[in-house]
């Protein structure tokens, strides 16, 4: 006699948007700080440095803001960002892997960054009350959130009048060639680069989370809905990441 069970196949975490691809979120990156800033750079070809001074610069800053980063990870926008303004201006470092924040805070004292402040929180539910920054900014952490209109909407509400938004995130460029160079290097060589110097999982999802990010225009719409005026977007290195910006009116 065969018995027959229709059992659901749970989807991959890269396609999910729920607490199990939160926590997986969080225990891989908490598993691969200690070498996240060297596999950024082997694997971007050192860009990611110039990627972020692009957000800086887009953002024209005066020397006393007060500019939050979300998802800072190991603080390298955040460092970037208190560089640019100098004592005069405060930048806020958050981040729900303590792990990676404790690598920021370690690069930010021996830089002699002491106006920037590293804070355990979540991106989703951020413990400000309204109107308290006049910039925010996130690289490289929208591709991993559960639910981006909602931090969008949270962003919205802790920046200032005329406050500034920025994110950078990774993309698949969208013409060809570089739409097959792309395709090649992310699902192939860099998940194997991965295996070979950190955690073979957290460079497979890497590429496939790239694969189920919403398109451009989504994010843009997104933006729109959270309030945000003058949304635009821009690809840097032929598409391989996009900055998006806004204003709240």
């Amino acid at each position: 006699m065969n018995t027959c069970t229709n059992r659901q196949t749970e989807p991959p975490v890269w396609a999910r948007q729920d607490s199990v691809r939160r926590r997986y979120v969080r225990e891989m990156f908490s598993r691969v700080a200690p070498r996240y800033d060297l596999l950024n750079s082997i694997l971007s070809f050192q860009l990611h440095h110039y990627w972020r001074h692009q957000v800086v610069r887009t953002l024209r800053l005066v020397p006393d803001s007060r500019v939050l980063d979300l998802c800072t990870g190991t603080g390298d926008l955040a460092i970037e960002l208190a560089r640019h303004l100098g004592p005069a201006g405060e930048v806020v470092a958050l981040d729900f892997c303590e792990p990676m924040l404790r690598m920021g805070r370690t690069k930010a004292h021996k830089r002699g960054l002491n106006h920037t402040v590293w804070l355990h929180a979540d991106a989703l539910g951020l413990p400000f009350a309204e109107s308290q920054f006049d910039a925010a900014t996130m690289a490289f952490g929208l591709r991993n959130l559960i639910d981006k209109r909602a931090a969008f909407r949270e962003i919205y509400r802790v920046l200032k009048p005329g406050g500034k938004v920025a994110v950078l995130e990774l993309t698949r460029p969208q013409r060809p060639p570089m739409t097959w160079l792309y395709d090649f290097y992310a699902l192939h060589l860099l998940p194997r680069i991965g295996k070979r110097l950190s955690q073979a999982d957290a460079y497979l999802y890497l590429p496939m989370s790239i694969q189920h990010y919403e398109d451009r225009a989504t994010i843009a719409e997104y933006m729109q809905e959270a309030g945000f005026a003058n949304v635009c977007y821009r690809d840097l290195t032929f598409g391989v990441v996009c900055v998006h910006t806004g204003v709240k009116p």
